[in-house]
């Protein structure tokens, strides 16, 4: 079957697939492979060569394929033993995806003869070949390095957002590109953000992915993209010219303003369990890249998806950061959030802020000048760890979420919690000094919508085909007297006010605030938290329906943010004097005006707090109220300066207006105010 191509030893040195204008070296690590055989696919997918790796240094197989050219599509076969009971799962009738593939020539979909074993539990002898994607071999053209300054924590604001759900619904974009990297990087989608004024966009995950395997008997399929199978290679639903549309995508992005995040997932596979498909790493070496249990035929599931990967071991840490390059040099992404990070610095006992990937990385002269972000948990034993990852990093603030949730609620004895959020949560960053390290989020992908969050006190995920059983019951949400859909203009009314309440909270906080893709306009999955396997109307954004009015309170809510020194200051709040002695930083106010005394703070029925911040010549004025009617005596402005009220979300209509020394400001039920001093 290889008379067409001749293979040699080559070299062990660089893993995966490496062209030249003589072939491809290939190398591959296994520490328990007997044989690997490179296999070539024509354009008809079927096999044509089948070439065995003829050099091997330690756990490396190394080979260079004389003659092999860019667009040869390639797979795997690893023989070695199939004994489950002790890690071993090679099947040499299961075709692999290269773990450094760097483009698939379709996306993967889960299929019965990807299963390593049969029904006796025998290895099975079905070929998977003419179901799995293949590789197609590459030199990705590195993305430019501009001399451009990335955004600074301070300055930063995130939105995330789904490449496919953002775009796919947007009618100036051509429906070719809707749904894809050039769809995001269309005018109509950039003038969007742009107009909103978000700096940094963190996309859901972009590697290739698989189903579940109990989605497509249900006729759904996995939307969010975390189940990564092939870490370096681009969805080809989400980039179907690969790397160099991620490439031109991204510059375009970046040459409109924006910082780009990538939410990358390598804390599992998406080889899941041990009844799951035997896709890549499994049929590569088991025991080296999973984490096994102490039997080892089952799986450690730290991650709740099945597997995880085992992140003590080189060959693990090697392939995270080849991964985190291939993106930051084929992609020229600004950075990344990991999703379940303390799996990724998981040992053998427990999380360590000094794990070698965690390690690695910021010694990294590649990667440690890029913005990394922490989902700082996992489902594991011990598995929370909010402001213990290295001091560069930022975190995702589930605290700050639930805190600011429950005070809009109504929950009793919030104040404490709410003035920590509003404060930048010192009680677990301080130690790092800087607020920013916290990502403060009021609603992410994962959860209930905005919109929801204020009309469903319940999940309703009967859709995702588990009777309502998948997704959180700990939502801290509401629904102002009504579940769901309603006529009730009052109940509409009350609802719209909630979210402006919730992103007025989100944008005046210390810290980096971060906005779920459709916050600002509205968007609802009908109740659905969870809506990880809904492609399709219910969580792509409807822009003939956007809520005008919310998104023209998002943008102004950021541009003041962006203009106010007081409300982004990277710095915790202390109380002492600034301006020559005489304004502090920062004072907390109760609803008559009085500074707030110790003993106020454990008084459980107070719904009322208001804070005035001070930075760098700039002065705000926050007073947020969760109960009822209060008139506030406003504090002194500056000599020469007035009060302007600039938010207010009990009238979102309301012009801005102007007070003096003396006045008295009424804060109407369930509703923010700010004010800013100006001349």
């Amino acid at each position: 079957m290889a008379e067409d191509f001749s293979i040699s030893p080559g070299s062990p040195d660089q893993l995966g697939l490496v062209l030249s204008p003589q072939g491809g070296n290939f190398a591959l690590y296994s520490e328990t492979a007997t044989a690997v055989d490179f296999c070539l696919f024509d354009a008809a997918d079927r096999e044509i060569a089948r070439l065995r790796l003829p050099g091997r240094s330690g756990p490396v197989f190394h080979g260079f394929i004389h003659g092999l050219q860019a667009g040869a599509r390639y797979g795997l076969r690893v023989h070695g033993p199939y004994d489950p009971a002790q890690g071993a799962r090679h099947n040499p009738a299961k075709l692999l995806i290269d773990p450094y593939a760097l483009g698939l020539d379709r996306f993967i979909e889960p299929h019965p003869s990807m299963l390593g074993f049969d029904a006796d539990g025998l290895p099975s002898r079905g070929d998977s070949a003419p179901f799995v994607a293949k590789a197609i071999a590459q030199s990705p053209v590195l993305a430019p390095s501009p001399p451009r300054a990335k955004k600074s924590w301070p300055q930063t604001m995130i939105y995330e957002l789904h490449v496919r759900g953002f775009t796919r619904l947007m009618p100036e974009i051509p429906d070719r590109q809707r749904g894809t990297f050039a769809g995001l990087a269309h005018p109509a989608a950039i003038a969007r953000l742009q107009n909103l004024g978000v700096t940094t966009l963190e996309l859901l995950p972009c590697a290739a992915w698989i189903d579940e395997r109990h989605l497509p008997p249900l006729g759904l399929t996995n939307y969010w993209g975390y189940n990564s199978v092939a870490f370096m290679a681009p969805d080809p639903r989400l980039a179907p010219g690969g790397w160099k549309e991620v490439r031109e995508s991204v510059a375009t992005l970046q040459a409109a303003g924006f910082d780009v995040l990538i939410d990358i997932v390598l804390n599992h596979s998406g080889e899941s369990d041990q009844f799951g498909p035997t896709l890549s790493l499994r049929g590569i070496d088991n025991a080296s890249y999973y984490r096994l249990a102490e039997n080892p035929a089952h799986y450690i599931n730290d991650a709740g998806c099945g597997n995880i990967l085992r992140f003590d071991h080189p060959a693990v840490v090697r392939l995270a950061m080849d991964t985190l390059r291939a993106w930051t040099q084929y992609g020229g992404v600004d950075g990344f959030r990991f999703d379940l990070a303390v799996t990724l610095a998981r040992g053998g006992e427990g999380f360590d802020a000094f794990a070698p990937l965690l390690a690695a990385i910021d010694q990294d002269p590649v990667l440690r000048h890029i913005k990394m972000i922490a989902e700082p948990w996992d489902v594991g034993p011990g598995g929370y760890h909010v402001g213990k990852f290295p001091p560069r990093w930022s975190d995702w603030n589930d605290i700050f979420r639930d805190d600011v949730r429950k005070f809009w609620r109504g929950d009793r004895g919030m104040i404490g919690g709410l003035a920590t959020a509003l404060a930048g949560s010192e009680p677990m960053f301080g130690k790092f000094g800087r607020p920013t390290k916290s990502i403060n989020f009021v609603t992410a992908h994962d959860g209930f919508t905005l919109a929801d969050l204020v009309a469903y006190a319940y999940k309703h995920n009967e859709a995702n085909g588990e009777h309502n059983r998948d997704g959180t019951d700990a939502n801290h949400s509401w629904n102002n007297g009504v579940e769901g859909p309603t006529d009730d203009e009052r109940i509409l009314a009350l609802r719209r006010r909630d979210q402006r309440n919730l992103l007025a909270t989100l944008f005046c906080a210390r810290g980096v605030p971060m906005l779920a893709m459709g916050s600002e306009c509205g968007h609802s999955q009908n109740g659905n938290n969870n809506a990880y396997a809904q492609d399709n109307l219910l969580t792509w954004i409807d822009w003939g329906k956007a809520d005008a009015k919310l998104i023209a309170f998002t943008r102004k809510l950021i541009a003041l943010r962006m203009g106010e020194a007081a409300l982004h200051a990277d710095a915790f709040l202390t109380g002492a004097l600034l301006n020559d002695g005489s304004i502090p930083d920062a004072r907390w106010y109760g609803a008559e005006g009085e500074a707030m005394r110790d003993d106020q703070w454990r008084q459980d029925e107070r719904r009322f707090i208001g804070l005035s911040l001070y930075a760098e010549n700039s002065r705000a004025l926050i007073l947020l109220n969760a109960g009822g009617d209060v008139t506030f005596p406003l504090p002194a402005p500056r000599a020469g300066k007035r009060w302007r009220l600039v938010i207010d979300t009990f009238d979102d209509a309301t012009d801005e207006r102007f007070f003096g020394a003396g006045d008295s400001l009424p804060v109407e039920p369930r509703s923010v105010k700010i004010l800013v001093e100006a001349v």
